[in-house]
């Protein structure tokens, strides 16, 4: 059952019944028509039809944020095979990687292809709910397996809640033992900057249930669904963070916040932030809880 209660305040107070869609394919295209803003996930193909004794179609296909693969699987209502499918589709995926390389190098190039997070491929279920039993089962697996439920709101509006987000053995765990463990760091010399690294990873697998730290070489990615944030190797005097947050909306401080919007760096985000002290990190919470909801 879904929890949220939308109203229209237009005239009055009218509450918007939530619905489902009245078939599944309704789900499914729109999704993979929208997928970039609405998972962060760069759509691929559809119905994709696997090659192997079994058979099977995934349902869709994408390359996310920081390069790993997704499979994404729909049902209109509540539908415990879905979990178990997806694991079915994940395991070829994982046993096909040429098949996969050569479906994102023909779509989005060569050095995409060169370039897929094999260690850390994910799982999207999308439906109309799901019982306690999914949100428990998800967990007995060692995948990374998001949950998400969706619900229309009227003729304008679709919601997406995440109900449960595992992360797979291969990706780093939300908690940490130690300060910067899994970070990329520098040169031993370098450890206030380290240290500081540390602290910020706390801060940000601390903001709220469900954080996946994504490990690549140039940076940590900090997501729920879609990237909120990239933490790039300490540098000898400060360490580099970047957000999805509207650098318009933000009142930039010179030295501090920077709008790299169109322009190249490691990570994703348009909000660069400069952190040199425990200070600027005390500065920018706000700005990390500003990305983490919107993400």
């Amino acid at each position: 059952m879904v929890g949220l209660k939308l109203f229209n305040t237009q005239s009055g107070v009218t509450e918007v019944v939530p619905r489902l869609a009245e078939v599944e394919e309704d789900v499914q295209d729109f999704v993979e028509a929208h997928m970039e803003k609405m998972l962060g996930v760069t759509f691929l193909a559809s119905e994709y039809v696997i090659d192997c004794v079994d058979g099977g179609r995934i349902d869709s296909l994408g390359l996310d944020e920081n390069g790993a693969p997704v499979i994404v699987e729909y049902k209109r209502g509540t539908d415990a095979g879905v979990i178990n499918q997806g694991l079915y589709y994940m395991a070829w995926l994982t046993n096909h990687k040429d098949a996969f390389r050569s479906l994102v190098r023909d779509r989005l190039g060569v050095t995409a292809a060169s370039q897929i997070l094999w260690s850390a491929p994910r799982l999207i279920c999308l439906a109309g709910d799901f019982t306690r039993y999914d949100a428990h089962a998800v967990r007995e697996h060692r995948r990374s397996i998001d949950l998400v439920r969706y619900r229309y709101y009227g003729s304008d509006h679709i919601g997406l809640e995440t109900v449960a987000s595992v992360t797979g053995q291969s990706a780093v765990p939300r908690r940490v033992r130690r300060r910067g463990a899994g970070l990329p760091t520098v040169r031993r010399q370098d450890g206030p900057m380290t240290e500081l690294a540390g602290a910020v990873d706390e801060v940000l697998t601390g903001l709220g249930a469900g954080v996946t730290r994504v490990q690549r070489k140039q940076y940590a990615a900090y997501q729920r669904l879609r990237n909120f944030a990239c933490v790039l190797a300490p540098q000898q005097t400060k360490l580099l963070v970047y957000l999805k947050a509207d650098p318009k909306a933000v009142g930039l401080v010179p030295g501090f916040t920077r709008d790299v919007t169109g322009l190249g760096h490691h990570g994703t985000g348009d909000l660069e932030l400069q952190l040199r002290t425990e200070r600027d990190l005390e500065r920018a919470q706000d700005l990390f809880r500003l990305s983490f909801a919107a993400a």
